[in-house]
């Protein structure tokens, strides 16, 4: 090693890096990358700002005979994506530090978004949980089983808020709320980024800033278009809770705001990302989204790669716009050093913090590999998360649990399919690691009931539509026999049972990123296979794999019990077993409205008022805002799940009928286990301003409590309500809070709530 990388190396050491949060460390941050920065040129600022996937020579041979190699040597690379062998990243971080002028460190930045190697509940059904310790859980755990390999930076977590179950990504995010999602979001921040002095933590970057989770059409990467006292008072509500809890990058997103895509938004970058909410970390673009700016019609690479420095865009991913024009661009005046120096220091402060000028191989110590990936205590943590999350939706007279006797039939696509229960983006995951439905449940009845398979049916019987679902070079799993003797199988097994499980859904390829959707229902050939079922008058359970709300109104009507697992991730199959048998209960509730019909969506709770509102019944009725030929209520509601108890609610008390401004008024409900089981209840707290100066939407969660009632045991659940619950943007974009009526609903979803009403005195 030369004596300036010796000489940058020991700076930083003694600089405490594992006190970054100590002012003293931010003085000491600041005069080292000072100095570097005066080391370096134009050139390697510029390669600062540069984010790029590992070409196949890397992964093949030498990584100093690469064209990465190459780059990162010259100073070209700041950070790299997608390198999964962690020999690999040692071997580029080394290279980097003892062959590139300065020995600058690199990032290595990976998709983990529900785990990595133990792979857990997609996000969406993380959120079903609705306790944030176990979000926080699962990101924790992800960070230590990735930083294991060498990997520094998360793009995760996802906070887009959603109401179109169209669009596939609802898998990665968390629903419709932007309360729970802001939650969920801090809970991810923390559990990814914890002390950034540990080897064992990494950066959190939120995505996708912003509104990606509104596009036209439920279409991926489609238009957003979208009024700003919407943004303020839902959208934005996610990403700036996630900034407050000090996430370390953000993302932007590919759709455009205002007719400028957001990767070139000066006021959605600069104005409200940082002028607003004062985030000091550094922006990245998502895969590609500089070039794509050329094709959305506002110029070339040159420009956009202009204005998106401008704008406050730090580094760009794959398109490497500012490392083949950034140059040219400064020296005929189009951009600044300045604007240079900002993107780049903001880059050098993260690898700071992270502690990588103190010790670049901080991620390369490969015996954690022995001892810190799948654990047996990390697939315990997923198995007991992953029931956590599960919603059951409908169990007709007791039908679950379970008992372990007779002949248990196992039938559907999904039931022995160990890919899919991974979801999509789970790209650390084995996918020969996860025990299947079938596994799970032979292991749990062993000895004490038969259990007989048939597979019934393929995910589809459309070939064509298989082919385009196809992603990474995996095609779906196909038996290869006819539909007509797979559903004879699946019916002689049926035949023998006292009661069928079908274990049927969605695949993982039909949800996640380019994954949009026109009918959500389940594919014609599984439903063919249930209506034969249902003709033997067996009870049904039906286990369905999913990473969105589906129409289940058929099924509603004619199936015993539905038990939504989501994609449960790597130990799904026991934890399904663990649900339907009783060993633990189904603790998800819905955190998306679960439309009847897909030509209800977008759908979601929390809506507001129109002159000519449709029946609170749900009944069908002209000249109101609803249809003809459907109820304009959800199947099932945001908030919805039940349990193998029941729960009553009492009356809801307020400790007053007023507030004054900053003060604070508490409500309370009584809860009472009516069942003979014990069981966990999610307690909701919703609020509406039924008058105001702008419309207000119909009801808006504020609070949740998640409680353990054993049979027969009351507890009263208290909320205290402060003003700035009640505040809220007007279209002024001013922050305000109105005096008057407010109407209080505590219950156990959206839809089934009890009120009161207090008055905010002047």
């Amino acid at each position: 090693m030369n004596k300036l990388k010796s000489t940058l190396l020991s700076l930083v050491a003694a600089a405490a890096v594992a006190g970054c949060s100590d002012p003293g460390s931010d003085r000491e941050m600041d005069r080292f990358i000072d100095g570097l920065m005066k080391k370096m040129t134009v050139e390697e600022k510029i390669g600062q700002m540069n984010l790029i996937a590992i070409d196949g020579s890397v992964m093949t041979g030498p990584v100093t005979e690469s064209a990465t190699g190459e780059k990162i040597v010259s100073g070209e690379v700041g950070a790299l994506l997608n390198v999964m062998v962690p020999e690999k990243i040692r071997d580029l971080q080394e290279l980097v530090v003892t062959k590139s002028r300065l020995g600058i460190p690199l990032l290595f930045g990976m998709d983990v978004i529900h785990g990595y190697n133990t792979v857990f509940p997609m996000p969406i059904g993380l959120s079903a949980t609705w306790n944030m310790a176990s979000v926080e859980e699962v990101a924790r755990i992800s960070a230590v089983e990735a930083t294991a390999q060498g990997v520094n930076w998360t793009f995760s977590p996802m906070v887009d808020l959603s109401y179109d179950a169209r669009w596939g990504r609802v898998a990665e995010g968390a629903g419709e709320d932007p309360y729970l999602a802001s939650e969920i979001a801090r809970a991810y921040v923390r559990g990814y980024q914890g002390d950034l002095s540990r080897n064992d933590n990494l950066l959190a970057c939120v995505k996708h800033f912003a509104l990606y989770g509104a596009p036209e059409a439920g279409r991926d990467y489609n238009l957003v278009d979208m009024g700003r006292m919407r943004m303020y008072n839902e959208y934005f509500l996610p990403y700036k809770a996630a900034v407050e809890e000090g996430a370390a990058t953000v993302m932007s997103a590919f759709n455009e705001v205002e007719g400028v895509p957001a990767a070139a938004n000066k006021w959605l970058l600069d104005d409200v990302l940082r002028k607003q909410w004062g985030f000091d970390g550094f922006v990245v673009s998502d895969w590609d989204a500089v070039r794509e700016i050329t094709v959305h019609g506002i110029g070339d690479l040159k420009e956009v790669s202009v204005r998106a420095l401008d704008a406050g865009l730090d580094m760009d991913m794959a398109s490497q716009g500012f490392a083949k024009t950034a140059l040219e661009s400064l020296g005929e005046g189009r951009i600044t050093e300045k604007q240079i120096d900002r993107a780049c220091r903001r880059v050098l402060e993260a690898k700071y913090k992270l502690g990588l000028f103190a010790d670049p191989y901080k991620y390369n110590d490969l015996k954690r590999l022995e001892t810190d990936i799948l654990t047996p205590e990390h697939r315990a943590a997923a198995r007991r998360i992953a029931a956590e999350s599960f919603v059951l939706l409908k169990n007709r007279e007791n039908t679950l649990p379970l008992a372990r006797k007779g002949v248990v039939a196992v039938v559907g696509p999904f039931a022995d399919n160990r890919p899919n229960q991974l979801g999509s983006w789970a790209f650390g995951g084995d996918i020969e690691a996860p025990t299947t439905v079938l596994e799970g449940l032979r292991e749990a009845t062993k000895g004490r009931a038969e259990v007989v398979y048939a597979m019934g049916c393929n995910i589809t019987d459309d070939p064509e539509y298989e082919r385009v679902l196809a992603s990474w070079g995996r095609a779906l799993a196909r038996d290869k026999r006819s539909d007509a003797e797979l559903m004879r199988e699946a019916l002689a097994a049926a035949r023998r049972a006292d009661v069928v499980v079908a274990v049927m859904g969605e695949a993982a390829e039909m949800s996640g990123e380019g994954a949009s959707r026109t009918e959500l229902g389940m594919p014609a050939v599984q439903q063919r296979l249930l209506g034969e079922l249902k003709k033997l008058g067996k009870p049904i359970v039906l286990v369905l794999f999913s990473g969105r709300p589906m129409t289940l109104v058929e099924e509603n009507d004619k199936y015993d019990a539905i038990l939504y697992a989501w994609f449960p991730g790597t130990e799904g199959g026991p934890a399904v077993a663990d649900v339907l048998f009783g060993d633990a209960e189904p603790g998800g509730r819905l955190t998306m409205s679960f439309p009847r019909s897909v030509g209800q969506v977008p759908i979601h709770y929390n809506g507001r008022q129109t002159g000519r509102p449709a029946p609170a019944d749900g009944s069908i009725t002209r000249y109101v805002s609803g249809y003809v030929d459907e109820s304009h209520l959800p199947l099932y509601p945001f908030g919805y799940g039940l349990t193998y108890t029941t729960f009553e609610y009492g009356d809801v008390i307020l400790g007053s009928a007023e507030m004054s401004p900053g003060g604070t008024v508490e409500a309370s409900v009584e809860v009472t286990n009516t069942g003979s089981r014990p069981g966990t209840e999610v307690v909701q707290l919703y609020l509406r301003d039924p008058v105001a100066s702008v419309t207000r939407p119909l009801k808006e969660l504020k609070g949740f409590e998640k409680i353990r009632l054993e049979p027969g045991e009351t507890k009263t659940v208290t909320f205290t309500i402060d003003s700035g619950m009640l505040e809220y943007y007007d279209n002024s974009l001013e922050r305000v809070l109105e005096p008057g009526a407010f109407d209080v609903m505590i219950g156990p979803n959206s839809a089934e709530t009890k009120s009161a009403t207090f008055t905010l005195l002047k």
